[in-house]
C-alpha cells in the first residue's frame, strides 16, 4: 500500500481515525507519530489557504481525551505545527466540545483547534477532530488535509512556541454561568442543593462534570463513578449506546438512590441519562426529552434526527409537542448540517440530534456537546423541582416500539460495494412496488418499507461494506414477520448475505 493509500485509509467520515497502539492481534499500527506530525503540519497548510494569513500568524489549540496514546501524538501534532511556525495552545485533557470553544472564547479566539480522540473505539484506537471558528470540518476538508499530509513533507519543529492552556477552567465556568442564568439565579448561587446526581465518565474525559460543574453548584454527587481518567477503559466501554454502559450509569442511580444520572462518551460530545426510577433516557427517549425541553421556547418548530428513529418517536413529537420531526440521514454530521439548512431556509429548527446521543442545537453553535446537552437537562429538572413535578412528566406520554432490531447485511465479492448497494436498494423498491408493500417518502437514506405492524429500513453503512437493517414493530412477534417478508425481497441478490434473516 502507498503511503498515500495508508493517509486515505485513516479518514472515518469527518474525522481521521486509526491504530495508535500494538499489541491487538491483526491491527498493526497505521496512526504513528510521524504521520499525525505530518496532519499537524497539513492542518497548518489547510488553515493558511482558507483565511488567507501567513501560517506563522496562525494560532491553533491542541487537546485529547484519557487515551494511553495521548501523550505521544500530541507531542507529535504539536511538533508539525511548530515546524509551520504556529502559536500553539496545549490545552491537556479537555472535551471535544471544549475544543471547539477555544476559537470562540474572547480570551483564545484560536484559528483553529484539534481533539486528538476516537470517541468510543477500544484502547488501541486513536484520532483527530479538527474546528475552525465555523464548526467541524467536513468530509472533503479532512481528504484535503490528508492529501496535503501524503504529499508535503512537514519538517517537525521544537515545541518551544507551545502555551499550556487552561482551556477547561474557562469552558467549565461558561457552563456555571448558563445554569444560573437559565435558572434565574446570581452566578454565585448552589442551584443543585438538595439534587442528587451521579455521573459516569467510563474513565474518559467526562470527569470535570463532577468536579467543576456539579459539586461548585451544590450537588450531591456521591455514587459517581469511574471519574479518574485511564485510557485503557478498564471498567466499561465509554459509550451512551453500549448496554454495559448503560446498566453501569443505571446501578450507580438505583444503588445510590439519585435523582438522575449521567453518562458521557470518551470525549464527551455525547450523553445519555437514568432517571431516578431506573428509566433509561437514551436513543428516542432523550430525543424526546431534548424537544420536550425546547419546545416552549422553539414552538412550531423542526426537530432533525437520523433515519432510525420510531413512529413513536414522530407520533409524541407531532401529537404531543406539535412539533415537525424530520428524519434524515445518519451520521451526526449530515444531521447537523440539514438543521443549518433548514435555519438558513427560515425553517426553525433548534435541535440535531442523533440516536447515538450526539445532539447540537442552533443556541449552542451547531456544536455536537453532551455536556450542553446535560445543561439542558439539568436547568429542565431544577424547574421541575421547583413545581413539584419530575423530568420523566416531559416524556410520560412517549410510547416505545413493542420490538427492534438490527441486521448488517454483508456485500462480498463485488469490486465496486457502493454502486451494488445502490442497486440493491433500487431492486427493493421495485420488488416492494411489485408486492404492493407501501414505501415512506421522502426518504433522505436508504428505503423504508411501511408493513401493518411497524415498519424496516435498509440503507448503506456510512463506512463499512454491509447494509444495516432496521425493523421495528407495534406489536409482539412482529419483527419476525416483517424480517421474513424483506428476506423474500433480497434473496436474489447473490453479493447480499441476506442468510442473517432467514
Amino acid at each position: 500500500m502507498t503511503d498515500n493509500a495508508v493517509y486515505k485509509k485513516l479518514q472515518n467520515g469527518s474525522d481521521i481515525r486509526g491504530v495508535a497502539v500494538a499489541g491487538v492481534k491483526g491491527e498493526a499500527v497505521n496512526l504513528t507519530a510521524r504521520r499525525v506530525a505530518q496532519i499537524g503540519g497539513a492542518f497548518v497548510t489547510f488553515l493558511a489557504e482558507r483565511s488567507g494569513r501567513a501560517a506563522g500568524d496562525l494560532k491553533i489549540a491542541v487537546g485529547h481525551d484519557s487515551r494511553i496514546s495521548a501523550p505521544e501524538l500530541k507531542e507529535a501534532f504539536l511538533q508539525g505545527l511548530a515546524g509551520q511556525g504556529v502559536a500553539a495552545m496545549d490545552c491537556g485533557l479537555a472535551s471535544t466540545p471544549a475544543m471547539f470553544m477555544s476559537t470562540v472564547f474572547e480570551e483564545m479566539q484560536t484559528d483553529g483547534a484539534v481533539m486528538l480522540t476516537a470517541s468510543h473505539l477500544p484502547y488501541n484506537r486513536n484520532g483527530l477532530k479538527f474546528f475552525t471558528p465555523d464548526g467541524g470540518l467536513e468530509k472533503a476538508d479532512i481528504a484535503k488535509i490528508l492529501d496535503i499530509a501524503a504529499k508535503e513533507e512537514t519538517v517537525p519543529g521544537g515545541a518551544a512556541d507551545v502555551k499550556e492552556y487552561n482551556l477547561m477552567g474557562l469552558y467549565t465556568a461558561h457552563l456555571r454561568r448558563l445554569i444560573c442564568k437559565e435558572l434565574n439565579m446570581p452566578e454565585t448561587a448552589r442551584p443543585f442543593e438538595g439534587m442528587h446526581i451521579v455521573v459516569d465518565a467510563g474513565n474518559g474525559a467526562g470527569g470535570f462534570f463532577v468536579t467543576d460543574i456539579l459539586r461548585p453548584l451544590g450537588a450531591d454527587t456521591a455514587g459517581s463513578r469511574f471519574l479518574e481518567p485511564d485510557g485503557m477503559f478498564p471498567n466499561h466501554v465509554p459509550n451512551p449506546e453500549d448496554k454495559a454502559a448503560m446498566a453501569s450509569v443505571k446501578e450507580a442511580v438505583l444503588k445510590n438512590r439519585a435523582d438522575l444520572g449521567l453518562i458521557f462518551d470518551t470525549d464527551v460530545d455525547r450523553m445519555s441519562a437514568v432517571l431516578a426510577d431506573g428509566t433509561e433516557v437514551n436513543r428516542n427517549a432523550l430525543i424526546a426529552m431534548m424537544a420536550a425541553i425546547l419546545a416552549p421556547d422553539y414552538p412550531k418548530s423542526t426537530i432533525v434526527t437520523d433515519s432510525v428513529t420510531s413512529d413513536e418517536l414522530t407520533e409524541f413529537l407531532e401529537e404531543e409537542l406539535h412539533l415537525v420531526h424530520h428524519r434524515y440521514m445518519r451520521g451526526y454530521k449530515n444531521v447537523i448540517n440539514e438543521c443549518m439548512r433548514l435555519n438558513k431556509s427560515l425553517v426553525m429548527s433548534p435541535l440535531a440530534i442523533e440516536t447515538s446521543g450526539h445532539g447540537a442545537l442552533s443556541e449552542n453553535y451547531y456544536l455536537d456537546d453532551g455536556a450542553y446537552l446535560a445543561v439542558k437537562l439539568l436547568t429542565a429538572a431544577a424547574k421541575a423541582r421547583r413545581r413539584g413535578k419530575t423530568l420523566a412528566s416531559l416524556i410520560e406520554k412517549l410510547r416505545e416500539p413493542a420490538e427492534a432490531c438490527e441486521y448488517r447485511l454483508a456485500i462480498s465479492g463485488t469490486t465496486d460495494v457502493q454502486a451494488y448497494g445502490a442497486g440493491v436498494l433500487d431492486g427493493l423498491e421495485k420488488a416492494a412496488l411489485d408486492a404492493r408493500i407501501p414505501i415512506a417518502t421522502p426518504s433522505y437514506e436508504g428505503v423504508r418499507l411501511c408493513f401493518s405492524q411497524g415498519w424496516a429500513l435498509l440503507r448503506m453503512s456510512l463506512h463499512d461494506p454491509d447494509m444495516p437493517l432496521n425493523i421495528e414493530s407495534r406489536e409482539a412477534g412482529g419483527c419476525a414477520k416483517i424480517k421474513a417478508a424483506v428476506y423474500d425481497l433480497l434473496k436474489a441478490w447473490e453479493h447480499l448475505d441476506s442468510t442473517a434473516l432467514l
